[in-house]
């Protein structure tokens, strides 16, 4: 039998295990599943790292070729990236441990992202910052291992790096604050990302570049008709780490909006964030793998008995639902559509907890009873 048959078969037998658990909610991550990022936010991420190592640092000759895509795959692959702005950071740190530029922990505090970025052009024109050195992909690969032994994400990334060099770039990478005041990461970010439609939600004016944003290269992975014949028979919901008005551009864009019976962004995640720490006096992390956007768009939806599968491309989505799991019914369902690397991919998301890893977007219909 040819292997692709042989793992359709697999496919199916997966699903008729996953059929008695008689589904009536079916939740999606929006990047990677309902919408291809790889040339928006992947590609932003990129641009974002040239354009502060180049206008923010002003290292002589940056160029685009300093992070492959390949690299971004591998750093969510490391967990607890589900924030680009952090996996943006992170890059931008793991660079650093490469260059002439010394060592510093120290950010100073500015009123305006112009100061931050005069200030850092101003310190890093000293003579110190000569060249970077492409770090090898073995390299790479190694840190990545390290950085997810360490608890993943950037805080994995400054313990590995703490680990290696017992010292820090933290003081180079503005990531924090507001983005008219200081955090010149998501400031350069979301101009690239948004591009015209940065001035309309911010009410800033761009600085650092001036063109199309790059959520206009997006896609749609699953056809409104699938979503639809879906709709008929199931609650349809997101989970998913965007900003609110940027899960609500796609949405807008590919006319999905009339499918899904409630949305969990980012937004939601940090008010409830905001409010544990008011009252509680608690700072904690509600994005995944935390299951809290699962569950609340569960419960947003009022569904009596639900019985639930969230479809994710990564390990933190099958992480996430496992959580959700210990709370209510919940399946996790990895979803390969874009993936250039299928069995590496398969084999990552099976791992992290996936319950049934599908290719096609038509396959979510045989999970209809």
């Amino acid at each position: 039998m040819p292997r692709d048959r042989r793992l359709q078969g697999m496919e199916w037998s997966a699903m008729k295990e996953l059929s008695p658990f008689r589904l009536n909610v079916l939740l999606f991550d929006m990047d990677g599943v309902l919408i291809d990022v790889t040339k928006s936010y992947r590609e932003t991420i990129r641009r974002t790292v040239h354009v502060y190592l180049k206008q923010c640092l002003g290292f002589p000759g940056a160029q685009l070729r300093w992070v492959a895509p390949d690299d971004i795959s591998l750093f969510k692959l490391a967990g607890g990236f589900n924030n680009d702005w952090e996996l943006t950071s992170g890059l931008l740190l793991y660079l650093l441990s490469f260059s002439n530029l010394p060592p510093s922990s120290r950010r100073l505090r500015f009123n305006k992202v112009e100061e931050a970025a005069r200030y850092l052009r101003k310190v890093s024109s000293r003579g110190t910052l000569l060249n970077v050195l492409l770090p090898k992909k073995e390299k790479l690969l190694s840190f990545i291992e390290t950085v997810k032994s360490s608890g993943g994400g950037l805080a994995g990334v400054q313990r590995t790096l703490r680990k290696i060099s017992a010292t820090s770039w933290d003081g180079w990478i503005y990531r924090t604050g507001d983005l008219d005041q200081e955090n010149l990461v998501q400031r350069i970010f979301q101009e690239i990302y948004l591009g015209d439609q940065f001035e309309r939600h911010y009410h800033l004016q761009p600085l650092f570049y001036q063109g199309p944003g790059f959520h206009l290269r997006e896609r749609c992975l699953i056809s409104p008709k699938i979503l639809k014949s879906l709709h008929s028979q199931l609650r349809l919901s997101i989970a998913s780490g965007r900003p609110r008005f940027e899960a609500e551009l796609a949405l807008n864009r590919f006319q999905l909006s009339p499918y899904f019976d409630s949305v969990v962004t980012l937004d939601e995640c940090e008010a409830e964030e905001a409010r544990l720490l008011r009252s509680a006096g608690k700072h904690v992390n509600l994005s995944k793998p935390h299951p809290y956007s699962l569950l609340r768009a569960v419960r947003d939806l009022g569904f009596h008995r639900p019985r639930c599968a969230y479809v994710g491309d990564t390990g933190d989505d099958m992480r996430a639902a496992q959580a959700a799991s210990q709370k209510l019914p919940m399946r996790a369902i990895g979803f390969l559509s874009h993936s250039m690397k299928r069995e590496a991919d398969r084999e990552a998301l099976l791992k992290a907890g996936a319950d049934l890893v599908i290719e096609r977007p038509g396959q979510l219909l045989k999970l209809v009873p």
